[in-house]
C-alpha cells in the first residue's frame, strides 16, 4: 500500500436492498468539491455488477470518481478476502481524499467495518459516520424486521436516514422511530427524513462508533464465479453469460451480453414492467442510447447514461422459478 495514504474519511453507506443506497451515493457526488477524488467500493449480492455501471454511466475518473466493485454476496466472506484484494487495489489507483463503501443489501455491515478496523487499515482509513437508509413503510413487514441483516444495519449505524419520505402515509415515520426505540437503537444516533437519497455531505463527518464483533462463519452457498475481466471478455456463440447466486433468503439471476447486442427499449420496458421481483437494476446498450434500469416495490425507473461497456441486468427474488421464462424474454427484447 502506498505510504502516502493515511487517515483517508471513510464511510459506509449501507441499508437493505432496494432502500436507495446507489441514489444517496449519486447525490453525494454532486456534492463532492472539485479539487477531491473519491472511491467507491460497491458491493453487490449477485455475480453480474450492475452498480459500477451505473456510477461510471455519470461519473468519470476524469471528475474525480474511482469506483470498483465486489460481486458475489457479502464481501466480507472468506476471511474479507476479495474485500481486501479489490480495496487495495482502489486505494492504490484512486489515492482519494474520501472513501465511500457500499456493503449489499443483503451484507452484513459490522464484519464489513471488521474487516476496515484491522490492524492493516488502521493507520490508513479513518472511519467516519456509517450512515444506513431504512424505507419507513418496511417497519410493518416482518421479512425486514426479522431478517438478521435489516436489524444489523439499523444496529450498527451512525445516522439512520428514513429515505423515500415523499412515499410515506401519516404514521410511518412514527411507527420507525418507535420501533428505534424499543430496539434501544436510537441512543446517539441521528435520524433524518429524506426523498429520493438527498442525504448531505456534511453527514459524513462524525466518527463511526466504536463495536465488538465476533468471528462470522456466513458465505453463499456456492463459491463466487469470477466473470471475465473487462477487456477480455470471451463470450460463449450465443452472445451471452448467465450467472446465479443465493444466500440470506433470496437467489439472483443475471445476464452479461456482448456489446454488439442492441436491444429495443420499448419491448425491454414492456418486460422488466411486467417481471415480479425484489429487486431488478440494469444497463443497456438501445438505439435509443444507454439506459439504466432500477425496480422496487413494483416501479421501474430509467435513467440515460454516458457510456456503457456492454448490457447486463441482475434480479434478486424470493423465488428462482419465477424467472424461468425471463432469458428468452431479454432476448427476444434485442432489435433484429
Amino acid at each position: 500500500m502506498p505510504s502516502e495514504l493515511k487517515n483517508i474519511p471513510t464511510n459506509i453507506i449501507t441499508g437493505f436492498l432496494g432502500v436507495g443506497k446507489t441514489t444517496a451515493i449519486l447525490h453525494l457526488l454532486q456534492q463532492k468539491p472539485a479539487n477531491e477524488r473519491w472511491a467507491i467500493l460497491v458491493n453487490e449480492f449477485g455475480e453480474v455488477g450492475i452498480d459500477g455501471s451505473l456510477f461510471q454511466g455519470t461519473e468519470t475518473e476524469q471528475q474525480g470518481v474511482f469506483i470498483r466493485e465486489v460481486p458475489g454476496g457479502c464481501m466480507c466472506c472468506a476471511a474479507g478476502l476479495p474485500m481486501q484484494i479489490a480495496l487495495n487495489m482502489l486505494l492504490a489507483s484512486a489515492k482519494p481524499h474520501r472513501l465511500l463503501i457500499e456493503p449489499t443489501g443483503l451484507g452484513h455491515p459490522k464484519e464489513v467495518m471488521e474487516v476496515l478496523s484491522a490492524e492493516h487499515y488502521r493507520e490508513i482509513l479513518d472511519l467516519r459516520s456509517t450512515i444506513t437508509l431504512v424505507d419507513a413503510r418496511k417497519i410493518s413487514d416482518s421479512r425486514y424486521t426479522k431478517h438478521a441483516t435489516f436489524t444489523q444495519q439499523l444496529n450498527i449505524a451512525d445516522i439512520i436516514v428514513a429515505n423515500k419520505s415523499d412515499q410515506y402515509k401519516t404514521n410511518d415515520f412514527a411507527e420507525l422511530t418507535s420501533y428505534l426505540e424499543n430496539q434501544n437503537w436510537l441512543n446517539n444516533k441521528t435520524i433524518y427524513q429524506v426523498s429520493m437519497g438527498k442525504i448531505q455531505l456534511n453527514w459524513l463527518q462524525g466518527k463511526a462508533q466504536e463495536f465488538t464483533s465476533k468471528a462470522h462463519h456466513h458465505q453463499s452457498t456456492k463459491p463466487a464465479q469470477q466473470l471475465p475481466v473487462p477487456g477480455d471478455k470471451q463470450f460463449p456463440p450465443c452472445g451471452y453469460l448467465t450467472i446465479k447466486n443465493q444466500g440470506e433468503g433470496f437467489h439472483s439471476q443475471g445476464w452479461l451480453f456482448n456489446p454488439e447486442f442492441i436491444f429495443d427499449p420499448d419491448k425491454l420496458c414492456t418486460l422488466l414492467l411486467g417481471v415480479k421481483v425484489e429487486r431488478l437494476k440494469g444497463v443497456f446498450i438501445t438505439h435509443k442510447g444507454i439506459i439504466g434500469y432500477n425496480k422496487v416495490d413494483d416501479v421501474l425507473t430509467e435513467m440515460v447514461l454516458d457510456e456503457a461497456m456492454d448490457s447486463r441486468i441482475e434480479l434478486i427474488v424470493n423465488d428462482i422459478n419465477t424467472l424461468k421464462d425471463i432469458e428468452q424474454d431479454l432476448l427476444d427484447a434485442i432489435s433484429g
